[in-house]
C-alpha cells in the first residue's frame, strides 16, 4: 500500500469492549492492562487499529457511556498511566488506537451537571437542556428516551425538566452553548496530545436539538415486532438537526490540526442519504466532515443476495466524491452476526465484510463465530433490558474466550457476564490450532486484503445476482478479483467473468484454477478469485 495513503483508508479496525476482553487482576472485569496483554494476538490476527469503548470514570449506569470525568480512567479499568502504557505498547507493535468520545451527554454525577442542577442561576445551568413543563404539567415536548419513557426528567428542586435522550442518569449537553463546545474540544485535545489516533464519536447525530422545541411526529415505519418503543416517533426534532453538521466540521478541523492522520468515526444510525451528509462538503480538495460516518446497514439488512446487492449499490451511489466507505457487521449494541443470520452463514459474512470497498470494523469475538449468550435474569446488567425487555445488549457483550483453562482464560474470578456455553471448544487457543476455523479464515482474509491493493483500495463493481449468489469485482490497475457469495442453503453455480485462481474459500482446503465455465458453490460458501488478466472484463 502507498506510504502516503492515510492508514484508515486501507486498514481494518477491531472494536474492544474493555469490560469483556481480558481481566488482569481477577475481579471478573476486563481492563486496560488486560488489553495490553493481548496485543500480540491482535498483531497475529492482522488488524490495523483498535477502538476501545469507554473506560472513563463513571457511575456505570450505562457502563461507561455516563461519563463523570472525560480526562481520566475509571479504577475498574486501571489508571491513566495504564492507558499511556497500552497506547505506547500498541504503537510499538504498529497498531493505531481509537477511543470512544461521548459528546452528547454526561453522567448526572459529573461536576458540570451537579452545578447546573444546583440552581436556575448557576453559571452552568445553560450547559444542559432545561425547560419549563407545559401548563398542565406535561413534559416540555413529546420526545422519547431511547431507554424508554419520556426524554424529560422533572427536577422538583428547581421546578424545571432536563433532557436525557438516554437514561435519566445521562443528561444531554447543550451544544448550542459555545462554552460547552469549547470545553469538549479541550477534552479532544487532551487525548490527542497523549497520542490517540482518533475517536469514535458516540451518538454523533444527537448533538443538536430543535431550537423551537417542536414535538416529534409519529413514525410511519414503526414496526412493533422489531422496533424498540422510542421508535414510535420519528426523531425529526430531537436528532440529526442541520446545525449538527457544522459542529462535525469544527471537530474535523481540530483533528486535522494534529499530525499523523487522526481519524474521526461518527456513530450515525441514519438513512443512507443522511449518513452521507456527515462526510461534509468539499473544502480545499477534500471532504470536511467525519472521515468515517458509521454505516450500519449490513446489521439492519435482511440476509439475502438481492437485498445486500441493492444496499451496496445504494450506499456506493450516495457517497460524495472522495468519501471512504465503511462497513460493520457487529458491535456492542446489536446481536452478534452469528446469532442474527445463523452460525452457518458467519464465514460467508466475514468474506463480505473484508472484501467490500472501504474500511471494515470487526467486533471482538466475531472472528471466533461467537453467538449471543442467554443471560439469566439474576445476571442481567444492561439497563435497557431492565426497562425494555428483549432489547438488552448483554448477550453480545460477554467475555472473550481465550482458552480451555478456567473461565476461558478471561479471568481467575467470576466473569461479570456469563461466558459463551461452548467456550471449552470455541476459544482463541482451540481455533488457532484448527486450520479450518473461522479464526484462521479471518486471519487469511486479513492477510490477503493487506497484500492485494485491489482488495484494500480497488474499485467495486457489482456482477449482479443470480438466484442467491451475489458477486462483485474489486479492481485496481491490471489486478482483477471476483468475490462470489452463496446466500442459500443449497448448492449454486457461479459463472465467473473470466478464468482465474481460487485464492480463498469458506470451504476448507478448496483451491485450484477456475475455467470459463465458473464453479459450483456449496451451501453458504463464499470464494475469492484472482482473475486471469486475459479476458477479464
Amino acid at each position: 500500500m502507498s506510504k502516503t495513503e492515510e492508514w484508515w483508508r486501507t486498514g481494518v479496525v477491531y472494536q474492544v469492549y474493555p469490560r469483556s476482553f481480558q481481566d488482569s487482576n481477577g475481579d471478573g472485569v476486563g481492563d486496560l492492562k488486560g488489553i495490553e496483554q493481548r496485543l500480540d494476538y491482535l498483531v497475529w490476527l492482522g488488524i490495523d487499529a483498535i477502538w476501545i469503548s469507554p473506560f472513563y470514570p463513571s457511575p456505570m449506569a450505562d457502563f461507561g457511556y455516563d461519563v463523570a470525568d472525560y480526562c481520566g480512567v475509571d479504577p475498574i479499568f486501571g489508571t491513566l498511566e495504564d492507558f499511556d502504557s497500552l497506547l505506547a505498547a500498541a504503537h510499538a507493535k504498529g497498531l493505531k488506537v481509537l477511543i470512544d468520545f461521548v459528546p452528547n451527554h454526561t453522567s448526572d454525577r459529573h461536576p458540570w451537571f451537579l452545578a447546573s442542577r444546583a440552581s436556575r442561576s448557576n453559571p452552568k445551568r445553560d450547559w444542559y437542556l432545561w425547560r419549563d413543563r407545559k401548563p398542565h404539567g406535561e413534559a416540555p415536548t413529546n420526545w422519547l428516551s431511547v431507554f424508554g419513557g419520556s426524554a424529560w426528567e422533572y427536577d422538583a428542586a428547581t421546578g424545571q425538566s432536563y433532557l436525557h435522550s438516554f437514561l435519566p442518569e445521562q443528561p444531554d449537553l447543550n451544544w448550542r452553548n459555545p462554552a460547552v463546545e469549547a470545553v469538549m474540544f479541550d477534552v479532544l485535545r487532551f487525548w490527542l496530545d497523549r497520542g490517540v489516533d482518533g475517536f469514535r464519536m458516540d451518538v454523533l447525530w444527537y448533538l443538536i436539538k430543535d431550537d423551537q422545541w417542536r414535538d416529534n411526529p409519529a413514525n410511519p415505519a414503526f414496526d412493533p415486532a422489531r422496533s424498540p418503543p422510542h421508535m414510535t416517533l420519528d426523531p425529526l426534532y430531537s436528532a440529526d438537526r442541520p446545525e449538527t453538521l457544522q459542529i462535525v466540521k469544527r471537530m474535523r478541523r481540530l483533528l486535522d490540526g494534529y499530525p499523523g492522520d487522526r481519524v474521526m468515526v461518527g456513530e450515525t444510525y441514519l438513512p443512507i442519504a443522511r449518513l452521507a451528509a456527515y462526510y461534509g462538503g468539499a473544502a480545499g480538495g477534500r471532504l470536511d466532515g467525519a472521515h468515517l460516518p458509521f454505516n450500519f446497514k449490513l446489521i439492519q439488512a435482511e440476509w439475502n443476495a438481492a437485498e445486500i446487492d441493492a444496499l451496496i449499490r445504494r450506499y456506493e451511489a450516495a457517497l460524495p466524491e472522495g468519501a471512504q466507505p465503511n462497513w460493520v457487521l457487529g458491535n456492542h449494541d446489536n446481536p452478534r452476526v452469528a446469532s442474527r443470520i445463523g452460525p452457518e452463514r458467519a464465514r460467508a459474512a466475514m468474506v463480505l465484510l473484508l472484501t467490500l470497498r472501504g474500511t471494515p470494523t470487526l467486533y471482538y469475538g466475531d472472528e471466533l463465530g461467537l453467538t449471543d449468550v442467554e443471560i439469566p435474569p439474576h445476571r442481567v446488567q444492561d439497563p435497557r433490558e431492565k426497562t425494555q425487555p428483549g432489547h438488552g445488549r448483554d448477550p453480545e457483550r460477554t467475555p472473550m474466550p481465550w482458552s480451555s483453562e478456567t473461565e476461558a482464560g478471561f479471568t481467575v474470578g467470576e466473569p461479570w457476564l456469563p461466558l459463551n456455553p461452548d467456550w471449552p471448544t470455541r476459544n482463541v487457543e482451540a481455533e488457532r490450532e484448527d486450520t479450518a476455523s473461522l479464526l484462521n479464515l479471518t486471519r487469511a482474509l486479513l492477510a490477503l486484503r493487506r497484500a492485494e491493493p485491489a482488495l484494500h483500495s480497488g474499485s467495486w463493481r457489482s456482477l449482479g445476482v443470480e438466484g442467491e449468489v451475489l458477486a462483485y469485482m474489486r479492481v485496481t490497475g491490471s489486478s482483477r478479483w471476483a468475490v462470489a457469495i452463496n446466500f442459500s442453503g443449497e448448492s449454486a453455480r457461479f459463472a465467473s467473468p473470466a478464468p482465474g485462481i481460487l485464492e480463498l474459500s469458506t470451504e476448507p482446503d478448496r483451491q485450484g484454477h477456475i475455467d470459463e465455465g465458473g464453479l459450483d458453490l456449496a451451501p453458504h460458501e463464499a470464494v475469492v478469485l484472482r482473475l486471469d488478466q486475459a479476458g477479464a472484463p
